[in-house]
């Protein structure tokens, strides 16, 4: 399928994950996948796997989190689409980029995919209701746009009004030096974030927590322990609830880039993802 800025609109109303049924493990998928060769349909998701096994976490019943998996595979494939200027936060910015890929030709697109799977499966696992702001990871879908993205999950928007809002990037610093995570928070800025901007102050510093306790070196290059703060994000700055973007590593520097391509390096990540979620609700 190909994506309109409209028809991304259309499919994000229908972007949201079932509640985990039944007694299911707490270990997220073996392999989440790569590209499907089809789109499995507006609205639709890789499948969440179930099994045997506790089933006994539901810590987080009657939350909703949304995950934003950095980019669309597609994206390359729509230069003229994704350049078009869309509302950043009372400023205009390129609706979206292609993102960025390992020496080898990893995509981002995928990995923040896979990673969203990994968290997705975890977070439904403790009871919570997750929104996935694109629907596929597919050669022949872009977008949705950053102003889409960031409003997936606010109150008076098409579908549940999410507790929080996770951002999955990863970097693309062209310097070996360059390497580890950073958490990007909102500025505070009035009328726009000063609404969320505390609250995410504290989700960044669950997710900084979270990623260091699985063993992931904090930024060498960006932000101060690990985390930064930006005001030109429009994932952020639209977002009405509290809301952090992660860039998980640089995908150019090679021990980074060998983590993100590892199915264990996922897992890691994506179990940082859903224990920062975890804690900061349940406070």
């Amino acid at each position: 399928m190909i994506r309109t800025r409209g028809s991304g609109r259309a499919a994000a109303l229908l972007l949201v994950a079932a509640l985990a049924a039944g007694c299911a493990t707490e270990a997220p998928p073996a392999d989440p996948g790569t590209t499907p060769s089809a789109s499995p349909g507006a609205g639709s998701t890789a499948p969440s796997p179930s099994g045997s096994g506790e089933g006994s976490d539901r810590r987080l019943a009657g939350k909703v989190v949304v995950l934003d998996p950095g980019h669309q595979l597609g994206n390359r494939h729509h230069a003229a689409e994704i350049a078009e200027p869309v509302d950043a936060g009372g400023f205009e910015k390129e609706c979206n980029t292609t993102g960025t890929a390992t020496d080898d030709g990893y995509p981002e697109a995928t990995f923040t995919w896979q990673v969203a799977v990994v968290a997705r499966h975890l977070l439904e696992q403790r009871g919570a209701r997750v929104v996935l702001t694109r629907d596929a990871d597919s050669d022949d879908e872009w977008g949705p746009c950053v102003d889409e993205r960031g409003r997936i999950g606010n109150p008076g928007e098409p579908g549940p009004t999410a507790d929080v809002r996770v951002s999955i990037h990863a970097d693309g610093v062209l310097d070996e030096s360059a390497t580890g995570f950073h958490v990007i928070r909102p500025a505070l800025r009035a009328g726009w974030t000063d609404d969320i901007e505390r609250p995410s102050r504290r989700l960044a510093r669950a997710l900084r927590d979270a990623l260091v306790a699985e063993g992931i070196g904090v930024s060498s290059y960006r932000g101060e322990r690990g985390i930064d703060v930006r005001d030109d994000l429009g994932t952020l700055n639209l977002s009405d609830v509290p809301a952090v973007m992660a860039e998980l590593g640089n995908m150019r520097a090679a021990g980074d880039a060998e983590l993100m391509e590892s199915d264990a390096g996922r897992r890691r990540y994506g179990r940082a993802i859903a224990d920062a979620v975890t804690a900061y609700l349940g406070r």
